[in-house]
């Protein structure tokens, strides 16, 4: 059954008719929801981890007025046309690559996102599977939970990669990019990055070197990627890209998935030309069960957990709740992601 906070009484009829009307995709934090049904009357999709299916998405915004998204959730002009009352879109997420956002200031819908709140918990996954995979850490839990260890010790047993004092890449000096310098320089790592501009001002704050794109893949023995899924970023890692790393370098993606070419890895990983990878975000999502990446022991796979803290997510619904009512109150929302829709005529 649906979740509506408000009722169909005829006391209630008024008020109810007066507040425009909202679908959430996903059930959200009860403190979230509470400040959208201060100005809204809110209807949200009864679901904890399914996404809302495209069809029932289509007739739900019919009368909407605004629309609170998951990552998962396509807005486009088919949407748009549905939805033609529709004023707001929030993305419950940072990256909204899953908006069309041209088509939506075209027709003057304003597309909000929700930067900053999960900057450190997503860092924080880059670093964890950095370390995880270094040393081989799925490989041996899984050593000891099989049985396997039935020697004490030995030499040349289960042997990683050091982490403390080797080069870390960054690629995309952005929020979540500069998040992991501090955890880079807690392990006495040297830092290089890469991005389009180059920022002398944070080279100088955070003491991290400038490198053009093809000498950061040459000298990191870290590679983590940092930057948005864009048409210029789709694919950039590829078969060259991971031809000119180290054998002994290993690739850490918490952005998006399809920003490195996963055929290419799998050829990468499985003949030797980098030593490992850390994965939070894939081609696909969910991962397919024959994806061969699976099967082999040099990658660490995570569910797209990078944001999976309880203090990060209650800060994202909010977030994201409050963008959506500074819209439908005529505001200017504090995340607004295309400016140029408020000057439509």
């Amino acid at each position: 059954m649906w979740e509506t906070p408000y009722t169909t009484s005829s006391e209630n009829n008024v008020e109810t008719m007066q507040k425009p009307r909202v679908l959430v995709t996903r059930r959200l934090f009860p403190e979230a929801i509470k400040i959208i049904e201060e100005s809204a009357e809110v209807e949200v999709y009864p679901s904890d981890e399914d996404p809302i299916p495209r069809e029932v998405l289509l007739e739900k915004a019919k009368d909407k007025e605004g629309l609170l998204l998951m990552l998962t959730d396509r807005a486009d002009g088919e949407l748009f046309d549905a939805a033609p009352r529709l004023r707001v879109v929030s993305n419950y997420a940072v990256g909204y690559n899953n908006i069309d956002v041209a088509e939506a200031t075209r027709r003057g819908i304003l597309v909000t996102n929700t930067p900053g709140v999960l900057t450190d918990a997503t860092a924080d996954c880059a670093f964890m599977l950095l370390l995880a995979v270094s040393r081989r850490l799925v490989e041996v839990d899984r050593f000891v939970r099989e049985g396997r260890w039935v020697k004490a010790w030995g030499p040349r047993m289960l042997l990683g990669s050091e982490v403390t004092g080797k080069t870390l890449g960054i690629l995309g000096l952005g929020r979540i990019g500069r998040a992991m310098v501090p955890r880079a320089k807690g392990f006495k790592m040297r830092v290089l990055y890469h991005s389009r501009t180059r920022n002398k001002e944070a080279e100088e704050k955070l003491g991290v070197e400038y490198r053009s794109f093809e000498g950061l893949l040459r000298e990191s023995d870290y590679l983590s990627i940092h930057v948005p899924l864009t048409e210029e970023t789709r694919g950039m890692i590829g078969v060259d890209e991971l031809r000119m790393m180290k054998p002994t370098a290993y690739l850490i993606n918490t952005a998006r998935g399809p920003v490195v070419d996963e055929e290419a890895l799998i050829r990468a990983l499985k003949e030797g030309w980098i030593a490992g990878a850390g994965l939070d975000v894939h081609a696909r999502e969910p991962l397919e069960p024959d994806n061969p990446l699976i099967k082999l022991d040099n990658v660490v796979l995570t569910p797209h957990i990078g944001s999976a803290t309880y203090e990060t997510r209650l800060a994202m619904a909010l977030k994201a709740a409050e963008n959506l009512v500074a819209a439908l109150r005529g505001q200017r929302p504090p995340d607004l992601v295309n400016p140029e829709a408020t000057n439509r005529d």
